[in-house]
């Protein structure tokens, strides 16, 4: 198996980049490290694409090495054929390779073990091989009844021969293999309660079938967490008779054999009691593990919106952690984030003092000049923000509110970091401190929160954790280096997730800028304690020095260009200053004064026409028309430097340490709020995406609870997921079409 190969088929590359690729890997760059500093030779792959490469890669070698070792583990037992070892070399999944190991996998005791041992395997034998024609099953059985071996009568040893022909079948890769897809074509997923008068939240589920092939992922995971909470029986349903003539058809060779009734039986057997469960738990689990891998990348997916959501500059907050008994915390942020002030209010039940709480808001509007108002979506987040809205529309300030997501608020202010962070103060304002900063720097804010907390997706807590937290880590590690760490700001928590730097190693650069001051050129990195060479080439070009001694410290250039970049500027005559100060927004021009190209009219070759041509040509002025990829490539070329790594590097020089949350949906901000009786059937609003799952998304549209766009509401056309449409963070345009005030549950189409 050359996995080179089968990688670049894969991923339809050349298959000297996936070497080199693979290289790279291991020689342990980080991914975000070979993604945007070595596209020359990943032939630009995104991060995404290298992690799945990445994946596959190790899924490979790990099949080789289960090849490898079950190969020996047979030769061991001495019965190592020519033609299985080529059937094990060519198994292309780890399954076929457990299915070919299947027969000589040592076993704990079974029926047909004892049978083996009591002498039964010839007459096993005798009864496969279906030469007989003639007398019974019980003349030639006879031959084996020992007392001393415990075999009483013929019926015993027809059984025990039986059952060690029922093990053969069960063992054989190329029976099992057909079943396995035989079941997943055509078997059934079937639910049952296990007390159909029990109301519950999966009563849709209590007399429930659906097919293996069809059943959606999200109804896999609900149906797994009914049965784990003993709320739901689960079976998976097949024709047993189907399946019979299918084993049948590979084991009975000669039906005028004496022992065909026997064999018929045995088949019967080796499915329902040997066979059938066991499919059914694969069943089960390629089900489960089809619908984890679904679920993980809607999370990743949705996470990476949430990280990537803009942040709001010169924002001036009152952020608020909405509550009930125990009131409301306040906490007063000026634009760095710094903490001025906190407090509580109470303008919920039990006490309900809204006049306190406005003249609170007041209070704290005059003396800190704010200018946004943030309010976590929590408990009692809707009736928090009637009050808000109706304190902004009385006092006329020019204040805006927006609602930001709380999750894992609670988790990061209980936890090790927010007390060495902050440990003066009081759980419940760390928690409204850290949400108004979601709102000012989203990526700086959530990574000091475990991912799987922030859930944005569907049955976070039923699926696999180790996958979760795993593709969670690397959607935040990808984030943190695309955006960039502003060194001397940065948290220890956001350093962490720089390529190639850990928790030890960020620690020690906060350390460091303690006790020496600012960082005013990424080399100074090198001295930091245990970050060494290695990790300097990993970390240094998603570092970023806003004042530094050099302008490029501030761009995503990495110091290994430093000089091809240099050298780009002084052949241009751009003035390195000019990057601390917007860019150079001209070098396009530039580049063309230098290296540019005209391309000249194709003349044609035939006389005549071309004739006429030049005579057409000469009655107007040539226009030239620029090429600006040969003029990049004729520049890279004299710098001695790859076309890709050139293009970013023009790319910063245009725009040094451009942030690309830029790009992103803006935050969506309200002075007014809406109450459910407000709201009414083809009613039109703007709302805000929350989260988006397998059948649909939840959108905000200011009441207490979002509304439902289902997957069929999304668009006038057939989508294969909601993530197709939209993402968490959109502002999208809906009407209402279903409301139901006992429950207080929208149904919403996007289909204006």
């Amino acid at each position: 198996m050359n996995i080179i190969e089968i990688l670049a088929a894969e991923f339809k590359l050349k298959v000297s980049q996936v070497e080199q690729t693979v290289a790279l890997i291991d020689e342990g760059n980080t991914i975000p490290f070979i993604a945007r500093y070595r596209k020359e030779v990943t032939g630009g792959m995104s991060d995404v694409v290298l992690r799945d490469l990445d994946e596959r890669l190790t899924y490979l070698r790990n099949l080789q090495e289960r090849k490898e070792e079950v190969i020996r583990l047979i030769d061991e037992q001495g019965k190592l054929t020519d033609e299985l070892k080529a059937q094990i070399e060519e198994a292309q999944v780890l399954q076929r390779v457990e299915d070919l190991y299947k027969p000589f996998k040592k076993k704990k005791a079974t029926r047909a073990s004892k049978a083996r041992e009591k002498g039964l395997a010839p007459l096993a034998e005798l009864f496969m091989a279906q030469e007989i024609e003639s007398g019974s099953a019980e003349n030639y059985a006879k031959g084996y009844i020992s007392e001393e071996l415990g075999v009483a009568d013929e019926a015993e040893a027809i059984a025990g021969a039986c059952d060690i022909i029922a093990e053969m079948i069960s063992d054989d890769p190329e029976i099992t293999a057909d079943v396995r897809e035989k079941t997943a074509a055509s078997g059934v997923i079937n639910t049952e309660a296990v007390d159909a008068e029990e109301k519950t939240v999966y009563e849709m589920y209590y007399d429930h079938s659906e097919g293996i092939d069809k059943i959606p992922n999200h109804r896999v995971l609900a149906i797994n967490r009914g049965e784990k909470e003993k709320k739901l029986k689960v079976k998976v349903l097949t024709d047993t008779d189907k399946m019979g003539s299918l084993i049948g058809d590979a084991i009975i060779t000669n039906e005028k054999s004496i022992f065909t009734g026997l064999l018929e039986d045995t088949v019967a057997d080796a499915y329902k009691r040997l066979m059938a469960p066991s499919i059914e738990r694969e069943m089960r689990n390629m089900l489960t593990e089809r619908a984890e891998a679904e679920a993980v990348k809607v999370f990743a997916k949705n996470t990476e919106k949430l990280l990537m959501v803009p942040p709001v500059k010169g924002a001036r907050i009152i952020s608020i952690d909405p509550g009930y008994r125990t009131g409301c915390k306040v906490a007063v942020l000026n634009e760095t984030g710094k903490l001025l002030a906190y407090t509580t209010v109470y303008p919920t039940e039990p006490k309900k003092d809204i006049k306190g709480t406005e003249a609170v808001l007041k209070k704290l509007v005059d003396k800190f000049r704010i200018n946004t108002i943030v309010i976590g979506n929590g408990t009692a987040s809707r009736e928090t923000e009637e009050v808000v809205a109706d304190f902004i529309r009385k006092s006329g300030y020019d204040i805006s509110y927006t609602i930001v997501n709380e999750a894992g608020a609670s988790v990061y202010s209980a936890s090790k970091l927010a007390t060495e962070e902050y440990p003066d103060l009081d759980v419940t304002v760390r928690g409204a401190m850290s949400l108004g900063r979601r709102l000012q720097d989203p990526l700086a804010e959530l990574v000091k929160i475990p991912t799987k907390s922030i859930g944005v997706g569907q049955y976070q807590h039923d699926i696999n954790q180790t996958l979760l937290e795993g593709a969670l880590d690397n959607v935040v590690e990808d984030c943190v280096n695309r955006v960039g760490v502003e060194l001397n700001t940065a948290s220890p928590s956001l350093l962490a997730h720089v390529a190639g730097i850990n928790m030890g190693i960020a620690k020690n650069i906060v350390a460091y800028r303690e006790e020496n001051g600012v960082f005013k050129e990424r080399k100074e990195l090198k001295k930091v304690a245990k970050l060494g060479e290695k990790t300097y080439n990993q970390c240094a070009g998603f570092i970023r020095i806003a004042d530094g001694k050099n302008p490029l410290d501030n761009t995503s250039v990495h110091p290994e260009s430093y000089a091809a970049a240099e050298a780009m500027l002084k052949k241009l005559g751009i003035e390195k200053a000019e990057l601390s100060k917007g860019g150079a927004a001209d070098i396009d021009e530039k580049i063309w004064e230098v290296y540019g190209q005209t391309e000249k009219p194709a003349v044609p070759k035939t006389r005549a026409k071309g004739l006429a041509a030049l005579a057409e040509l000469s009655k107007t002025e040539e226009k030239p028309k620029r090429n600006m990829k040969k003029a990049i490539e004729k520049m890279a070329a004299e710098l001695e430097v790859g076309v890709p790594t050139l293009t970013d590097i023009i790319a910063e020089m245009k725009k040094p340490g451009r942030d690309p949350r830029e790009d992103a949906p803006p935050v969506v901000f309200r002075n007014d709020v809406k109450s459910f009786e407000d709201l009414k059937i083809d009613m039109e609003l703007e709302g805000t995406v929350r989260n988006v799952v397998d059948f649909g998304a939840f959108v905000d549209i200011g009441v207490k609870n979002d509304g439902l766009v289902h997957i069929s509401e999304m668009s006038r056309k057939y989508i294969n997921h909601p993530m197709d449409v939209v993402s968490v963070g959109d502002t999208v345009k809906v009407k209402i079409i279903k409301i139901d005030y006992d429950k207080q549950k929208i149904g919403l189409t996007m289909k204006l």
